[in-house]
């Protein structure tokens, strides 16, 4: 059975294992493998990931996990951009488990917990070309709003992020 619940601190080895593999499936061809490595490293190491689960705050509301037989299959979090606006800031599956419900899942856990915390709308900027997130988010009531340089990535890498919306 699949559990969905807030982040505890043995999540995560689990939490950065889905969270590599999330990024190393969905962005070659989208970013260069070196920028794919250093988001990973920056991003989703252990002792980042273990002071995210110890400190929440306005900004970061903290992980959620989804684990199923003691595995994280699946994690996201967010956090707040403004008193009534919230941002899902991550997202990933463990790769060989899209497709299962799992992702909308996660979603609805932190969602729910951005409007018991004031939440009117709520944010999300995937990669331009994400065929994986782009649908995945539209799907679920998020439209574009706009585009702009992607967060994180160097100069002249040209990436790009879509922003989407949607009320909640």
């Amino acid at each position: 059975m699949m559990d969905i619940r807030k982040a505890l601190a043995q999540d995560a080895t689990g939490i950065r294992s889905v969270c590599a593999a999330g990024n190393r499936s969905t962005y070659p061809g989208l970013l260069p493998q070196h920028e794919i490595e250093r988001v990973i490293e920056k991003f989703y190491n252990e002792q980042r990931i273990l002071g995210e689960i110890h400190n929440t705050s306005q900004d970061w509301n903290g992980w959620f996990v989804a684990v199923e037989n003691g595995e994280v299959i699946g994690a996201g979090g967010g956090g707040f951009t403004d008193k009534t606006v919230a941002e899902v800031y991550v997202l990933y599956l463990d790769p060989d488990r899209k497709y299962q419900g799992i992702g909308t899942k996660l979603l609805e856990a932190i969602t729910q917990d951005q409007l018991a915390h004031g939440a009117q709308t709520q944010w999300v900027a995937v990669a331009k070309g994400n065929g994986m997130a782009i649908p995945f988010y539209e799907a679920r009531g998020f439209v574009f709003q706009s585009e702009e340089a992607a967060y994180d990535m160097p100069e002249g890498e040209n990436q790009r992020s879509l922003r989407y919306k949607r009320n909640i």
